[in-house]
């Protein structure tokens, strides 16, 4: 028997009916967000944590992007945030992927490793004891 009346046989026997969704919807992958990791969200909560205990900050949120994710820092749930903490990966091999930005947008410090970047918040921190 040959390869073709192979292939004949098996078609009549219905042995060949796999159904093959059509070829669009293969290539089509969910799109790719940006987050923060574990490790990262733990360096940013207890320092956030810290924040609460002294009473300055209230009210976090996390948006993870398509280019960037965003750590916001609220003192108030319904005003726009006093830092936000991003993580920009594209950036990674030239100024650094973390930035600490401040209210009006100016950028307070940027570079490569977060608990560097997040040194410039916790001197907001430490105030002097009476």
């Amino acid at each position: 028997m040959s390869g073709l009346d192979l292939c004949a046989e098996r078609r009549k026997a219905g042995l060949m009916n796999i159904p093959v969704p059509p070829s669009s919807s293969l290539h089509q992958f969910p799109a790719q967000q940006v987050s923060f990791h574990r490790t990262e969200l733990s360096v940013i909560l207890s320092l956030y944590g810290r924040f609460v205990a002294a009473g300055e900050w209230r009210d976090y949120g996390i948006s993870c992007l398509r280019d960037v994710a965003i750590f916001s820092v609220f003192r108030r749930t319904a005003e726009t945030p006093m830092y936000r903490i991003e993580k920009r990966p594209r950036l990674r091999d030239k100024q650094g992927m973390y930035a600490v930005v401040g209210m009006d947008g100016r950028i307070l410090r940027r570079g490569h490793d977060l608990t560097s970047v997040l040194r410039v918040l916790e001197r907001k921190l430490i105030r002097a004891v009476e």
